[in-house]
């Protein structure tokens, strides 16, 4: 796959793991545009971390509904444009299994499914995983606010969730980088990288750039 014929980007993995500084990089190298998530505005978002039981639901619909917006507005912000994004759309569900009980599941699926969202098949998924122990230190040294009451065991069943969501996942080829081991933000890592992504790439691969010659 090369350079030209990517047109969508996504950079995917658990909270902590360095997709925005990755996603933001990336597109500066391809001249490409950003499609970044706005955590941020979801104001069910620092309660649920306090109160997981209570918010969960409330905070994975904020998300799902407008997420489902930027696909449906003229047909989406993917309309014309080449885009790196620090998220994957279809993660949504990936959380909602994870953090919501049988009844609140199912509702979640009656709703996106009643939405009809049309979603885009990225040209290449990037998949950044780290080992827990080094997402708890990351997420301690960045010091953001309403992450201070994340609860580490919910951090490793998302950590988990994603393995197995990877493990199977074919609708895109799919780049895994070890970030406990390569460090994408290094200039030689960085560069193998970019080699990476401009390569006819196709079904599972993986970033080890110790290993290339």
């Amino acid at each position: 796959m090369k350079k030209k014929d990517i047109g969508f980007i996504v950079i995917e993995g658990p909270i902590g793991v360095g997709k925005t500084t990755l996603a933001k990089k990336l597109a500066n190298s391809l001249g490409y545009d950003t499609y970044l998530e706005k955590y941020q505005n979801n104001p069910f978002l620092k309660m649920f971390y306090t109160n997981p039981e209570k918010y969960a639901l409330a905070t994975q619909l904020h998300f799902l509904i407008h997420r489902s917006n930027d696909l449906m507005i003229d047909n989406g912000i993917f309309n014309g444009r080449n885009l790196v994004s620090d998220f994957f759309i279809q993660k949504d569900k990936l959380f909602a299994k994870t953090i919501l009980n049988k009844e609140e599941y199912d509702l979640y699926l009656s709703i996106e499914k009643n939405l009809k969202i049309s979603y885009p098949v990225p040209n290449l998924v990037i998949y950044l995983q780290a080992n827990n122990e080094t997402l708890h230190d990351r997420i301690r040294t960045r010091d953001h606010e309403f992450e201070k009451n994340i609860d580490f065991k919910y951090l490793n069943n998302i950590n988990e969730a994603y393995t197995k969501f990877f493990y199977s996942y074919k609708e895109s080829p799919l780049l895994i980088i070890n970030t406990s081991s390569v460090n994408v933000n290094n200039d030689k890592d960085y560069s193998h990288l970019l080699k990476e992504i401009n390569r006819s790439l196709t079904g599972r691969n993986f970033l080890n750039p110790s290993g290339v010659q």
